[in-house]
């Protein structure tokens, strides 16, 4: 089975010939494909169930070995476990801080792994007889202080936090230097070039890159994270940058609405009514709202 942004499905044999076709089965694309275990000898593609318990794009989907729960990832970043035979949700898990980008079961035993963008991977175990319990059984240690800091702003992060973060991002060379000068979170954001060289001593010209380049990738990380959900993009759910108000009243970033339109046959993502007009109008005042918001974090 293959999916595609176009939200088509198509199902193929070994032979690579297509069994099926399904037109916009999605609306707003495909990004994962999954097979029950036990599969049958007739090919007829049929709606069985609509599983609306994630408020973000759906990033990965897998069944149980033996067909009876499924478990969908989401840019909301929750974890969602699902009755697959009565489609009734089981357990909503709030783990991770990042989009959960893949989910799989153990083949032998109830366990769950989910991995997402904020660099951890959970292991859930599901306890006997669905009782409503669950909770991570393993998580490994980078795992649990990356989640820990990242419920903070950079700026408020302590010396510790600092040495830890320069340990993980292969930088442990420099966490004495850091330690000897009490380098915490707001510091560390105000580091310079000139600054590395002239009061840290770094001589290293890559070195001292390296970690400004960390430095910057970590502050567009706390830009990304909380970001209030009208200042996303209802169609990639990332942070508006041109945000423009479509012929349907919603705002969109400009890219993705125009190649929205350009494929989608003027349909409204949000509505799937006709967009009586192609027109765009660029939205200042988000524009400024998300301004405000990026400079206040």
């Amino acid at each position: 089975m293959t999916g595609s942004t176009y939200g088509d499905l198509r199902l193929w044999d070994l032979n690579m010939n297509q069994l099926h076709a399904e037109k916009n089965a999605h609306d707003l694309g495909v990004s994962c494909c999954t097979f029950a275990p036990s599969i049958l000898s007739a090919y007829k593609m049929q709606l069985l169930h609509t599983l609306t318990d994630q408020s973000a794009p759906v990033l990965s989907c897998a069944y149980s070995s033996d067909g009876l729960l499924l478990v969908s990832g989401s840019v909301d970043k929750t974890v969602t476990i699902y009755d697959a035979i009565n489609a009734v949700l089981l357990y909503t898990l709030n783990k991770h801080e990042r989009y959960v980008t893949a989910c799989a079961f153990s083949p032998t035993s109830p366990l769950i792994a989910t991995g997402s963008m904020d660099k951890a991977v959970c292991i859930w175990r599901l306890e006997d007889g669905c009782s409503g319990h669950e909770e991570p059984a393993l998580t490994s240690k980078e795992g649990r202080t990356s989640a820990g800091r990242s419920k903070l702003l950079v700026s408020d992060w302590s010396e510790k936090d600092v040495s830890e973060w320069l340990a993980e991002e292969g930088l442990r060379t420099l966490v004495d230097k850091f330690r000897a000068n009490n380098i915490d979170g707001t510091e560390l954001l105000s580091l310079t070039k000139e600054t590395l060289a002239s009061e840290l001593h770094i001589e290293s010209v890559g070195l001292r890159s390296k970690l400004l380049r960390k430095v910057e990738e970590l502050k567009s990380d706390s830009v990304c994270s909380g970001i209030p959900d009208e200042f996303l993009c209802p169609i990639t759910r990332e942070l508006m940058k041109d945000p423009v108000i479509a012929a349907d009243g919603y705002s969109y970033e400009r890219e993705a609405i125009e190649s929205w339109i350009n494929t989608k046959n003027r349909s409204s993502p949000m509505t799937n009514l006709p967009l009586l007009t192609t027109l765009l109008t660029p939205n200042h005042t988000l524009k400024m709202a998300i301004g405000r918001w990026k400079t206040s974090q």
